[in-house]
């Protein structure tokens, strides 16, 4: 189950810092603070598939970083997430410093789960497009689907693109067949 804790002043990177280590994912998004348990093993391991897929095809050939959650993403003091992978590539390396990402990752991804589902496709959704990041995946296990988001001129995304056999970002290409095999 997700948490909100809401309250009259805006949250800022600052104070994220001194939420607890407790095994959830604490974020902030317009200074509001939101919590999610732990994933689920099937979420872990599509989210490992997926990073590895993009680690084998970008990061080994010094194109881009993958990272995966617990990784801060500070997109602005008040708006700092944990997605579940985040991509920089080698010509936005400035982006990535010692305690965190600071600015728009090229790809964010976040798995959907019944805690979070609902977040990822509406407020991840507005906050990723109003900070500018270029590619978004909502990855559906169950439904073994990815909606892919490509940001547009005005600064919006447009309707998604499904995918449920493949889908490419930079040079990269991930069999979803293979990730989806594996649940």
């Amino acid at each position: 189950m997700s948490v909100t804790v809401a309250g009259t002043t805006k949250l800022t990177y600052d104070e994220y810092l001194h939420f607890p280590d407790d095994g959830r994912r604490h974020e902030i998004i317009d200074g509001e603070h939101y919590v999610s348990p732990a994933p689920s093993t099937d979420h872990q391991n599509v989210s490992r598939h997926i990073q590895y897929a993009l680690y084998r095809q970008l990061e080994e050939r010094g194109r881009a970083q993958v990272f995966n959650a617990p990784v801060d993403v500070e997109l602005s003091p008040t708006d700092v997430v944990q997605p579940d992978l985040a991509v920089v590539l080698t010509e936005h390396s400035d982006r990535i410093l010692r305690s965190r990402l600071r600015g728009a990752p090229d790809l964010v991804v976040e798995i959907a789960s019944p805690s979070t589902a609902e977040r990822d496709r509406t407020l991840k959704l507005a906050l990723y497009a109003r900070h500018r990041v270029p590619e978004y995946w909502i990855v559906d296990s169950e439904k073994r689907c990815v909606a892919q988001y490509r940001l547009q001129s005005d600064g919006g995304y447009d309707e998604p693109d499904l995918h449920e056999e493949s889908i490419a970002f930079a040079d990269a290409v991930v069999d979803l067949t293979d990730v989806w095999r594996r649940l």
